[in-house]
């Protein structure tokens, strides 16, 4: 007689800011949970290295560049991925995937409890309807089928419970939330708030970012160590295993599984989905696991990668793929980087208080209201801080001994930089899809990869590096930089979106809008995956306040028997 299956009311696949969002929300409304990630969990004690000496380490934090080259030649290119926080990516290797030789895609992934939510940026930005509603304002593409009065009350309901601290400033383009009080801007952010608004009429101010600035839920305000990418052991930043995954624990309804490799999606005759398989991590062995909910939380190429392994006579290029929308619209950020010099006003013998893990930003101005430009479609926005470099400086010196210290502690310079980040059009000729012969450790087939900018990413690039520049000048700076002149590589700012997008219609989307796959109503996909548009700001709180969507969607639509 065969075993008794063990079926949950919701099997969520992905434990990091998306999954974390959805058990949370349907956990606490009373709904049996299992949870699969693909990688183990952390633990602070073994794998945190934020108050870790560079002496503490072999190799004085500069890594063993040779076994970060070997094992880790992708990853290494990401800022955060070193000798401190090497663990938090994944092993190169085990993790292939393909990609034209003119058309380079960079895949920064961490498969782990938590995702990639231990080192990630922490920048959290709503978006307003200049994003979901762009196709109305410049007939370019699709409108999200959601507007912002829909999402309000969930990026509410995020920001309450994880905490983002954050100025509030009254710009449509940029709407104000639930914040916790922003983090001081430095000296030469300062500076710049002035210069660049009386200059450009532009609004300079502190990042929002989910630090907590003040305790919060249990859990203390940050000390400003500003080694965030290393791990924090005191949660003072959101992070899935320390804020949402405890909320689903204390339910007891949450089953947490992990090193478990997900393969495909478990399809019954009528069409539904009923659970998935996937591949013990360590063991190679094939399991399966059942859900009268299925929901896809693993990043977005990630759950698009099952959606189109998930291959049946009923579905035979993936289920959700009928119109062959899956894969299709591929969206990353780029940026225009290196921009910065020195501040000669504020060089002191005394060090500014440095740890503050964040800097400026400044929001769209490029295409909102009646500032047009004709040359490029949507827009960009500016980040960037002013510094001492104390640490950097010192290493540069030629001096020894007495003279060294002596040099150091006489003159420390002070540097501003800044950067801009655009958005990337969704074109359908940026796409994903099955690599037909290479397969991952697990026996998986991988992504392959086609994706690039096209010509409004190049004219908006170039409006981007002029802005950037006359900012340099009006700053009086010494020892200039100017900004770069290439884009960075698509995907190297890890925000990707799209692939399983977000529509009413199932000719042109993949999901609806409630994030259930077209005719298959109880198939649900809740990460940056559905995104419609991008913005040109970070995707991450979106993400979340979709994923509390979807949650309170599957409760009550279970309620009512419906999925």
């Amino acid at each position: 007689m065969p075993a008794r299956r063990n079926v949950y009311d919701v099997l969520i696949v992905g434990s990091g800011a998306s999954g974390g969002w959805v058990a949370k929300e349907v956990a606490e409304r009373g709904l049996s949970v299992l949870m699969l990630e693909a990688g183990p969990p952390r633990v602070p004690t073994r794998d945190f290295t934020e108050h870790v000496w560079p002496y503490q380490l072999k190799y004085r934090g500069f890594g063993d560049q040779q076994r970060l080259l070997e094992n880790q030649p992708v990853q290494r290119l990401c800022y955060a991925c070193d000798e401190y926080s090497h663990q938090f990516f994944i092993n190169d290797h085990e993790h292939p995937y393909t990609f034209p030789a003119d058309k380079p895609f960079m895949w920064i992934r961490g498969r782990q409890v938590g995702g990639k939510t231990f080192c990630w940026a922490r920048e959290s930005y709503r978006y307003s309807d200049n994003e979901f509603k762009a196709a109305s304002r410049d007939g370019y593409g699709e409108d999200w089928p959601i507007s912002y009065k829909e999402l309000e009350p969930y990026y509410d309901r995020v920001e309450n419970f994880i905490g983002v601290s954050g100025s509030r400033e009254g710009l449509a383009q940029f709407p104000d939330g639930q914040f916790l009080p922003p983090m001081a801007l430095s000296c030469g952010a300062v500076q710049a708030q002035q210069v660049i608004g009386w200059k450009f009429g532009w609004r300079v101010m502190p990042d929002r970012v989910a630090v907590l600035t003040v305790p919060h839920r249990g859990r203390p305000a940050c000390h400003y160590c500003d080694q965030c990418q290393r791990g924090c052991f005191t949660a003072s930043y959101f992070n899935s295993p320390s804020v949402t995954l405890p909320a689903a624990a204390r339910t007891g309804k949450l089953t947490l599984v992990s090193d478990a490799v997900v393969s495909h999606v478990l399809m019954n005759r009528h069409g539904q989905a009923e659970g998935v398989h996937y591949i013990d991590r360590s063991t190679h062995q094939g399991r399966e696991a059942y859900g009268r909910v299925v929901v896809l939380a693993a990043a977005a190429l990630e759950s698009t990668r099952i959606l189109l392994n998930s291959r049946s006579p009923q579905f035979p290029h993936g289920v959700g793929n009928q119109e062959g929308v899956l894969g299709r619209y591929l969206m990353d950020h780029f940026t225009i980087e290196g921009g910065g010099g020195m501040m000669p006003s504020l060089r002191s013998s005394k060090r500014e208080p440095v740890g503050r893990p964040c800097g400026f930003i400044i929001p769209k101005y490029a295409n909102v209201g009646t500032n047009r430009n004709s040359s490029f479609l949507r827009g960009y926005r500016f980040d960037g801080d002013g510094s001492q470099e104390l640490y950097g400086h010192a290493f540069l010196l030629p001096e020894f001994g007495d003279a060294w210290r002596q040099r150091v502690r006489a003159d420390i310079p002070y540097y501003f930089g800044i950067g801009a980040q655009g958005e990337c059009l969704p074109r359908k000729d940026n796409y994903v899809t099955l690599d037909p012969h290479k397969k991952d450790a697990w026996g998986i087939p991988v992504l392959h990869i086609v994706s690039s900018y096209g010509e409004n990413e190049h004219a908006m690039a170039k409006a981007m590096r002029a802005d950037v520049s006359a900012v340099l000048d009006e700053m009086k700076l010494s020892e200039v930089t100017p900004p770069g002149e290439a884009l960075s590589v698509f995907g190297k700012n890890i925000h990707e979106c799209g692939t399983a997008r977000m529509g009413n219609d199932p000719r042109t989307s993949v999901v609806d809008r409630n994030c259930s796959v077209h005719g298959v109503r109880n198939l649900f996909v809740s990460d940056g995956a559905v995104f419609v548009t991008q913005g040109c700001y970070e995707p991450t709180l979106t993400i979340m306040a979709i994923s509390a969507r979807v949650g309170e969607y599957i409760a009550e639509a279970s309620r009512r028997g419906e999925v």
